[in-house]
């Protein structure tokens, strides 16, 4: 797609520090990271979020996730990281190609990603029941 900067690096037309390529999924930094080593994994070809991609991409994402991961203990000491995917502009989707983001964390970031909310009585049980009942409706 030629309007997608994700499209444009993934095809070598727009630079970008390309860190593990593999012939499906590229994974370079990324250019406003929450620290050093953050790290963007993307399909090659275009999809716009986890919703159209299909297994085997998604599986090799996983895949190169992982080893980015590794070096990132590895070269950068990371103490642990995050895996983060924004699908939907409501989730804060801002590249409308699906990526995953590796983010390398330390004890003394000082990041705080998700604040924790609680259900109400009943409503966590309720929303279990209705997350099964459409699960299952996909499967059959």
């Amino acid at each position: 797609m030629r309007d997608c900067i994700f499209c444009r690096i993934a095809a070598g037309e727009m630079p970008a520090v390309r860190v593990l390529e593999t012939p499906e999924v590229l994974a370079f930094l990324d250019i406003a990271p929450v620290n050093y080593g953050h790290t963007l994994v993307i399909p090659k070809a275009h999809y716009q979020n986890l919703l159209e991609l299909p297994d085997a991409v998604w599986t090799a994402m996983g895949q190169v996730c992982r080893r980015v991961a590794q070096a990132l203990q590895a070269t950068l000491f990371a103490q642990g990281f995050n895996l983060g995917m924004n699908n939907f502009e409501a989730a804060g989707q801002v590249v409308f190609h699906a990526h995953l983001h590796v983010i390398p964390r330390y004890y003394t970031d000082g990041l705080q990603l998700f604040p924790q909310e609680s259900y109400k009585p009943g409503d966590m049980e309720k929303t279990g029941e209705q997350l099964r009942r459409v699960l299952e409706e996909m499967e059959g």
